[in-house]
């Protein structure tokens, strides 16, 4: 029998020397570590690789880490992630279990955090883990997250690139809310491209030939003027 495959694990910390202690105990659990310090590298690392289990700093250079894992979910990134952070409004913390599984505060007890890890790990080899939406329906309308592929009026059938995909899922899973310019921008199109406010508004114009009976009159995909976008059912 082939020796088991170690298990994957990113490690996103700008801090050096506790970045080296956790590397270090990590190594000695078993782990294949990988290590980043900064979100931008972290994102790039989460696109080009798979891992099991991903431990994120919260205040990172260049990106947040609540903004990563943000990022990955619109893509269908399911990657259990715990948080490491020092913020620990009700906020972050809702914003944080939202996006990742799990958070621990800043300072902690190596053996805690080891064990949370090695839980992530467990749950995840049994499938209870994050899940992302795989498909939506509304009204006549179904989209297909997964084949990027979109039913919407009139019989249309019509294949969405990636960027339409990610800007689609932020919209659904936050339907009912306004979501800001800046938050789309940042978290479909990343952190070092800008697109011009018009270039959103092109998907939404999109959007609404494939999904509204009246293009002209919207009942799903909103401009909030100066603000950002909203869908509502």
């Amino acid at each position: 029998m082939g020796t088991p495959a170690k298990v994957r694990l990113l490690l996103v910390e700008d801090e050096e020397a506790l970045r080296s202690t956790l590397r270090l105990n990590f190594d000695l659990e078993g782990y294949d570590v990988t290590t980043v310090a900064n979100g931008p590298d972290a994102l790039e690392r989460l696109r080009g690789a798979h891992y099991d289990v991903v431990v994120m700093d919260v205040m990172l250079p260049g990106m947040d880490g609540f903004t990563v894992v943000e990022t990955i979910r619109l893509e269908g990134n399911a990657t259990p992630v715990l948080f490491l952070t020092a913020r620990t409004s009700g906020a972050d913390r809702i914003r944080g279990l939202k996006a990742g599984e799990d958070h621990l505060g800043k300072p902690f007890e190596l053996e805690e955090l080891l064990l949370r890890v090695a839980k992530l790990v467990q749950r995840a080899g049994s499938k209870v883990t994050t899940t992302v939406l795989e498909s939506y329906a509304f009204g006549e309308n179904h989209v297909d997250f997964q084949s990027y592929e979109v039913r919407g009026q009139g019989g249309l059938v019509k294949t969405l690139s990636q960027r339409e995909m990610m800007l689609l899922r932020l919209l659904v899973e936050r339907h009912g809310e306004v979501v800001s310019r800046e938050e789309i921008l940042q978290k479909v199109w990343g952190y070092n491209v800008f697109p011009t406010t018009r270039t959103v508004d092109n998907f939404i114009v999109g959007f609404r030939k494939y999904f509204e009976p009246d293009p002209r009159e919207p009942r799903h995909f909103h401009s909030i003027r100066g603000v950002g976008y909203k869908f509502t059912l």
